[in-house]
C-alpha cells in the first residue's frame, strides 16, 4: 500500500483524494500522536493546536474537518485563517502550541490542497512520526465528553506577531528601494506587501487578490512572465515572487532576468560571509542545485553541503551540522537563526536588505554565481529500480569523464512514478543536451520495465 504522506504532507485533488473524512482522521490521529491527550489529562491543561490555510476554496471545508477532529480529541484550537506556512511554523512556536496544521498544496492548482503538521516549535515532522500518525488511523479512540471536549477560537489577529517578527530580523531599511511582489493569489498577499511597506520599500502588488479558485494561476513562483513584465514596464528596482503557501521565494533583476533559488542562496551566503554571520562558513544545498552554485560558494570561500532534494531533509542536515543557512534552487531557503522552514518573506526581506544595504543593483549581485545550463530529463514508463544498473552505471562514468570538471550528471528515480530522472550540467546547452540525450537513451533500454 502507496505511503499516504509525501514529501510534504498528505497531498491530493480536495473532494477525491483528500475528502473531509480523511482531514478529520488524519486531524484525531495526528492530536494523539503529537498532541499526546492522555498526558496532559494529569496536568489539567489541554494540549493546544494552531491552524492556518491558504486561500483555497477546498480549505474551508477541510479547515472545518481538521478543526472537529482535534477539538472532538480533546485539543484546544487556534484558527489563524489565511496566512503562510512559515507564519503557521513561527506562530507555533511563539504562542507554545503543542502542534500546528497547514492546509495548502503549495504551488499547485487550486483543485488539489494539503495538510502539513508541525511538531511542537514549528518544525517539520520526520518521516517516523508521520508514519506513525499514518499507523495510527482509524484506530478506536475514546473520545472526551462534557469539559473534557476541546475549545475552539479565532485568532485572526495573530498575523501581524509574524509581520513583526520578520521585520525584526532585518538590519537594513529598504527606503528608496521600488519592489514588485506576486503573492500568487496566495498565502501572503496580505501580510507580504504589508510587510515590505513597514520595512520601507516602495511597493507594487501583483497576483494579490485571492478568490478561492485562482491561487498559483498565471501568478507567482512558478509563473514569472507577469513579474518579469511588470518590473520592466514599471521601471522597478527588482520584483519577488512567492508560491501559494510563500514559503519559497524567487526574483527578477530590473532587466526581467529571473533570480532563482541558488543565486538567492549564493547572494545571502556571501553577504552573511562577509558580515561574518554565516555559521561555519557553510551553506546547505540539495543535489539539484547548479554546479554554478557550488563553485561559486568555493570561490568565496565557502563550504557546501549536499543533501536529498527536499527542504526537510536541508532541515535536518542544517540542524545536524549547526549550519544556519540552507536551500532549494525553487527557493526554498531555510535561515534557521530566524525560521523553522522555508519562509519566502523573510527570504525576500533578507535579499532584498542586501540590496539596500550595499548599493548594488541585484543584476550584479546575483552575478556572484554564473548558472551552468541544466538539462532535466524524465525518462518516463520504465523500471526505477533498475537505476543501478551496471550499463548505466558505466555510460555515466563515461558522461562524467567528458564533462570534467565543468560539468555534473544525476540520475534519479522518481519517488511516486515509474520514471527515472536524468539532469546533466555542461559548460554549453548544446553540450549538456548531447549528454543528457545520450543518458536517457541508455535509461530506456537498459531501465525498460
Amino acid at each position: 500500500m502507496a505511503r499516504l504522506f509525501g514529501t510534504d504532507g498528505v497531498r491530493g485533488v480536495a473532494g477525491r483524494d483528500l475528502t473531509a473524512e480523511l482531514a478529520m482522521d488524519l486531524s484525531v490521529a495526528a492530536a494523539h500522536v503529537l498532541g499526546d491527550a492522555g498526558a496532559f489529562a494529569a496536568t489539567g491543561r489541554r494540549p493546544v493546536a494552531v491552524v492556518g490555510r491558504d486561500p483555497r476554496a477546498s480549505g474551508e471545508f477541510l479547515e472545518a474537518a481538521v478543526v472537529a477532529g482535534l477539538a472532538a480529541s480533546g485539543v484546544d484550537v487556534l484558527r489563524l485563517g489565511v496566512l503562510p506556512t512559515p507564519a503557521v511554523a513561527h506562530l507555533t512556536a511563539a504562542l507554545g502550541a503543542d502542534l500546528g496544521v497547514m492546509l495548502s498544496a503549495s504551488h499547485n492548482a487550486a483543485p488539489d490542497n494539503g495538510i502539513k503538521f508541525l511538531a511542537r516549535g514549528g518544525f517539520k515532522l520526520s518521516d517516523a512520526v508521520e508514519d506513525e500518525i499514518e499507523r495510527r488511523l482509524g484506530e478506536s479512540w475514546s473520545f472526551p465528553v462534557g469539559s473534557g471536549v476541546g475549545r475552539v477560537r479565532d485568532a485572526y489577529g495573530e498575523a501581524d506577531r509574524y509581520i513583526s517578527h520578520v521585520l525584526t530580523t532585518m538590519t537594513a531599511a529598504l527606503d528608496g528601494l521600488h519592489i514588485v511582489v506576486d503573492c500568487a493569489h496566495g498565502a501572503a498577499h496580505m501580510v507580504a506587501p504589508e510587510a515590505l511597506v513597514r520595512a520601507g520599500a516602495r511597493v507594487e502588488a501583483i497576483g494579490a487578490r485571492p478568490d478561492g479558485l485562482n491561487i498559483n494561476a498565471g501568478h507567482g513562483s512558478t509563473h514569472l512572465d507577469k513579474l518579469q513584465q511588470v518590473v520592466v514596464s514599471r521601471g522597478a528596482d527588482l520584483g519577488v515572487a512567492y508560491d501559494g503557501d510563500a514559503d519559497r521565494c524567487l526574483a527578477v533583476d530590473h532587466t526581467g532576468t529571473v533570480v532563482d533559488g541558488d543565486q538567492i542562496m549564493a547572494v545571502l551566503a556571501a553577504a552573511m560571509h562577509g558580515d561574518g554571520l554565516l555559521a561555519k562558513d557553510t551553506v546547505v544545498a540539495t543535489v539539484m542545485s547548479n554546479l554554478g552554485f557550488k563553485l561559486a560558494m568555493r570561490e568565496t570561500g565557502i563550504t557546501v553541503i549536499e543533501t536529498a532534494v527536499g527542504d526537510r531533509y536541508v532541515l535536518e542536515r542544517m540542524k545536524s551540522e549547526g549550519v544556519n543557512l540552507g536551500g532549494e534552487q525553487s527557493g526554498h531557503v531555510i535561515m534557521l537563526d530566524h525560521a523553522t522552514t522555508g519562509d519566502g518573506l523573510l527570504t525576500s526581506l533578507h535579499l532584498l536588505g542586501v540590496v539596500a544595504k550595499s548599493g548594488v543593483p541585484l543584476k550584479e549581485l546575483a552575478s556572484v554565481m554564473t548558472p551552468l545550463p541544466q538539462i532535466l530529463i524524465n525518462v518516463k514508463d520504465v523500471d526505477k529500480g533498475k537505476a543501478s544498473v551496471p550499463e548505466l552505471i558505466a555510460a555515466v562514468a563515461e558522461a562524467e569523464a567528458e564533462l570534467g570538471e565543468t560539468g555534473r550528471v544525476l540520475i534519479r528515480p522518481s519517488g511516486t512514478e515509474p520514471m527515472i530522472r536524468v539532469m546533466v550540467e555542461a559548460a554549453s546547452e548544446e553540450h549538456a543536451n548531447q549528454v543528457a540525450g545520450r543518458l536517457a537513451d541508455v535509461v530506456r533500454t537498459a531501465c525498460a520495465s
